[in-house]
């Protein structure tokens, strides 16, 4: 049973509020009546000490929590393997064990990297999931990990994560294209980009509805809507950004996967099937070009 009440908000305790759904989740929760949303104290613990996490939980008293902590560098991964797994394994052990026992339900954000990519018609929650490289795999066992350890979980799968924060596919592309009269893009790997603000918004639907006794614990997952590729989401990037400022680039390129991605695979697809998340919570997937033109509208309004 969940123990919030209606005379105050729902509080929710946000692990890594300098990723760009912690942040987008912050942001939001400054203008929301319903949710009080918190970070993570930013001295940061011992991740793999229970008593260390569990002050940290202690102190913000929540009522979920939003697990957004991870380690999220496909290629830099494959060399820094232990922090890797730290992140995206032992971590969610450890906090999974402490919210069972204070009965606190986790909402925590996993990838379309636990799937190999060759199921190009889209990967439903069912599917078989083949991991790929150390990134993929431990998210993975992350999932594993969490399922095992706490029953009132939801694990949210993203695909193609992009906001005006950090480093991600738009950001990059935007510093590329200021500095490059060249730039290259693989138009053999598709999925649908998904921005980190209509994350935070699908987060908070589920929340209100869990909170109301929805039950609907386990795996779901989300994207933007529409397919594309790589490329053809590079050429709305630009297109978007021309029309803000003068770009250095002046020649998109289209190429194979294999050309770019030589340091650690990737899936071939990340076409995510939401269906599953629409029958049990409503929600629907907003067309990620809306999302695209919102959030670099407000790159360029900073």
């Amino acid at each position: 049973m969940l123990h919030w009440s209606s005379d105050r908000k729902i509080r929710i305790l946000v692990t890594g509020p300098k990723e760009q759904v912690g942040k987008a989740l912050l942001s939001a929760g400054e203008k929301n009546d319903i949710f009080e949303v918190v970070g993570a104290n930013s001295s940061a613990p011992d991740l793999r000490d229970k008593q260390d996490v569990a002050r940290v939980l202690e102190q913000s008293n929540p009522d979920f929590v939003v697990n957004t902590l991870g380690y999220n560098s496909v290629v830099v991964s494959e060399k820094k393997v232990d922090l890797c797994y730290l992140l995206n394994r032992d971590f969610l052990a450890v906090l999974a064990e402490i919210c069972s026992e204070k009965n606190i339900p986790i909402i925590h954000l996993s990838t379309d990297h636990v799937f190999d990519g060759h199921y190009a018609s889209g990967y439903s929650e069912d599917d078989q999931t083949i991991p790929l490289g150390i990134f993929g795999k431990s998210k993975w066992q992350g999932e594993e990990m969490l399922r095992g350890k706490l029953d009132q979980h939801l694990i949210l799968r993203v695909s193609w994560l992009f906001s005006p924060w950090g480093e991600n596919y738009l950001t990059r592309s935007l510093t590329s294209a200021r500095e490059n009269e060249d730039m290259y893009a693989a138009d053999d790997r598709q999925g649908c980009p998904t921005s980190a603000e209509d994350i935070a918004r699908v987060v908070f639907a589920i929340i209100r509805q869990l909170n109301e006794n929805a039950g609907a614990w386990g795996t779901y997952h989300y994207c933007g809507a529409e397919v594309t590729t790589r490329f053809k989401f590079l050429e709305a990037i630009y297109a978007r950004g021309q029309q803000h400022e003068t770009l250095k680039a002046q020649r998109l390129h289209s190429v194979l996967r294999s050309e770019i991605y030589a340091k650690a695979e990737r899936p071939a697809s990340s076409v995510l099937n939401c269906k599953k998340l629409l029958r049990d919570f409503g929600i629907h997937q907003r067309p990620w070009r809306t999302e695209l033109t919102k959030v670099m509208d407000s790159i360029y309004a900073d």
